[in-house]
């Protein structure tokens, strides 16, 4: 009965862990022989595990990642130029998000570049890191609501504290004035802090013109690309098995003046 008592004020507590250690303990007669530290310390190592089990799972169901469950061991690179294996883990092995670095992952579509932002993301998600996945395009509709509903600044306090950060299908549709400035808050907040992971087809040097106002644009860049990983995928694409095509821009209708400032050394 103590026993019954005990293990049910443990769930109580929420010491689930520890409170299924403990009825397995007393199920198993070579438990008992153990001495009393033995004992509670297989008990709070059994705690410990299951808080993080929980908080992976809760890591990973608050990043709304777009392929939940691409894993960096199930990687395939097979006709897939500009990243390997070893570039991949020893990307994800590395001090890039304790250093806030942004790490851009370019190639035409059907290459797998989302799905490789979310195996990174769900790998510091494994880690205990936090992470959230934004698709760009639907960005403009989504900071429309958050300002109508008076939850911007909040939201944008609630980002900086993500230790990563996916923006994918960076460089598709319009960014009207609003959105640049929102985007540049975003921004300003990571650099140097937390790591950005930006899937885009739209080469980087006519992100400039993509972004619209020089000034803005002047401003986003320099904070993207002073710490900045490259990658740039080519070959086959996933989807049609085809060889993949890169977005460009006609020079004859965007001319970018600025594009100087895009240039980044190479990782």
């Amino acid at each position: 009965m103590l026993n019954n008592t005990t293990i049910a004020q443990l769930r109580s507590l929420k010491l689930v862990g520890f409170a299924d250690a403990l009825q397995q303990q007393h199920e198993q007669a070579d438990c008992l022989n153990l001495s009393f530290d033995e004992r509670l310390a297989l008990l709070v190592e059994r705690e410990v595990y299951a808080r993080s089990d929980r908080k992976r799972a809760r890591l990973l169901q608050q990043a709304q990642l777009k392929y939940p469950s691409a894993t960096l061991e199930d990687a395939s690179f097979e006709g897939i130029r500009g990243m390997d294996r070893p570039a991949l883990m020893g990307l994800a092995l590395s001090t890039w998000i304790d250093r806030g670095e942004t790490v851009t992952l370019a190639g035409a579509t059907g290459l797998g570049k989302t799905w490789l932002a979310c195996a990174l993301a769900q790998y510091a998600c494994r880690q205990g890191r936090s992470a959230l996945y934004l698709r760009v395009p639907r960005l403009a509709e989504e900071l429309r609501i958050l300002h109508g509903a008076g939850s911007f600044r909040r939201w944008l306090q609630q980002l900086a504290k993500i230790d990563v950060l996916v923006l994918d299908d960076w460089g598709i549709g319009h960014l009207d004035a609003a959105t640049r400035a929102d985007l540049l808050e975003v921004i300003d907040d990571r650099v140097g802090q937390r790591a950005t992971i930006i899937a885009h087809q739209l080469p980087i040097e006519h992100w400039h013109a993509w972004l619209g106002d020089p000034t803005v644009a002047d401003a986003i860049l320099d904070r993207l690309l002073q710490s900045c990983r490259r990658f740039s995928l080519d070959g086959e694409s996933r989807r049609t098995g085809r060889t993949a095509r890169t977005a460009t821009v006609s020079k004859t209708t965007i001319k970018d003046p600025h594009e100087d400032l895009t240039a980044s050394p190479k990782p």
